[in-house]
């Protein structure tokens, strides 16, 4: 059986997982995928924390992805890293930079097991405070020299392609290559904030051959996790897994202990339990009835006939289920452009949308039905998907998570 297969039918442990310490956040970045900016009263408490950590020491989870919000305004997170770190769980935190001074790049150089992940969604100020805002392109920079002077080997900078910087990825590799760091670049999904700003942001038709034909080139010094696994229908699979991992492989555990399948779908339909639960997390991840039917062999749904199906099995359920298309349809940015004319079909669909949303614009019980302020910025024309000749299902009923 091939590693991928194994990994379809789920894991006794989690390769890694996300954390979302804290929805406290210095930012308020339009294309926020957890609705960020301010701290849930609820949240895990520095012992709760620790807790988790000696559970996923227990299940031999090699490392976890730490972020928020921005994990470092939450006062216990240095106590937390190195909890993490002397309990033999290695840590990658994403950070914006807000508190990576010369100090905490000099503690973080001579610190084992971790890696630190700065946030740059544009290779020039305009581009990246269009969406993250004022001054947070100086933040990151002045953060990477930090951790340069330092002798921090190798961090990493994380982008999340939008229409607005795709033409900047060889600029983002220079960036990383000047101060000693890998590029990582992620797709932009429909979750959070992210939703309200996505049919403006993410990557045109044209834009998404423009990226597979990049990482076809440059994929092997690319990191890019599972993020554009539904680019290989294009003909060639593209280095990382090309396999959606929710609920097999990876899961997210949200500030106060929530756990999801997927860190883009956080969602009552992808809530699996609790780590405050009796048994904790490793019960959850072993036994919840979500992602038990996660780990099932799925159908594939309208998305089985098409002969490019293997190549990217569907697409991300998160960017299907947060723009209302089926589970078992195809990704709304599928390169054969399927998607477009599913999404065209969407009349009288109402768009799921997450019911956690800590964006300190919105009132303390709901939204506020507004979009997230961007930038001014030029802007570059849409183009639409090729015409679909996919047929044969109703948007509007979309399944539950697994179905």
């Amino acid at each position: 059986m091939k590693l991928v297969e194994h990994f379809q039918y789920g894991l006794n442990s989690p390769i890694c997982l996300t954390w979302e310490l804290t929805y406290a956040c210095n930012l308020t970045c339009a294309h926020c995928l957890s609705s960020s900016g301010r701290r849930d009263p609820r949240e895990l408490t520095t012992d709760e924390a620790k807790r988790v950590v000696d559970e996923l020491q227990a299940m031999q989870v090699f490392y976890v992805n730490i972020g928020g919000g921005e994990p470092t305004v939450r006062p216990d997170f240095w106590e937390l890293l190195d909890y993490a770190i002397d309990h033999q769980v290695g840590v990658k935190f994403s950070t914006n930079g807000v508190k990576i001074d010369k100090a905490r790049a000099a503690q973080l150089a001579r610190t084992d097991y971790v890696d630190v992940q700065i946030s740059l969604d544009g290779a020039t100020p305009e581009v990246n405070d269009y969406v993250r805002g004022p001054g947070s392109y100086d933040m990151a920079i002045r953060a990477l020299e930090n951790l340069a002077e330092a002798g921090f080997t190798q961090p990493k900078i994380s982008v999340v392609m939008t229409r607005q910087n795709v033409d900047q990825l060889d600029e983002f590799k220079a960036i990383a290559d000047k101060y000693g760091a890998q590029l990582r670049i992620t797709r932009l999904r429909p979750s959070g904030r992210g939703a309200d700003v996505w049919d403006e942001l993410h990557p045109t038709a044209a834009q998404q051959r423009q990226m597979y034909e990049w990482l076809l080139e440059r994929g092997d010094q690319v990191l890019t996790g599972d993020s554009f696994f539904h680019l290989s229908a294009y003909g060639e699979a593209l280095p990382g897994l090309n396999l959606c991992g929710a609920g097999r492989v990876v899961c997210l555990i949200d500030p106060v202990g929530d756990v999801y399948a997927c860190p883009f779908a956080i969602h009552q339909n992808f809530l699996a339990g609790n780590v405050r639960d009796p048994g904790g997390f490793a019960r959850v991840w072993r036994e919840s009835e979500l992602f038990q039917r996660l780990r099932q062999p799925q159908t594939g749904g309208a998305c089985r006939s098409c002969q490019h199906f293997d190549s990217c099995q569907g697409g991300c359920m998160a960017a299907k289920f947060f723009t209302g298309l089926p589970l078992d349809g195809p990704d709304p940015e599928c390169v054969q452009g399927y998607g477009e004319q599913a999404l065209a079909a969407r009349d009288g669909v109402v768009i799921p949308r997450s019911d956690v949303d800590h964006s300190r614009s919105a009132p303390r019980n709901g939204r506020t039905g507004k979009a997230p302020v961007l930038l001014q910025i030029g802007r570059r024309p849409d183009k639409a998907c090729e015409s679909s000749p996919i047929a044969g299902f109703d948007p509007r009923q979309v399944p539950v998570a697994g179905g």
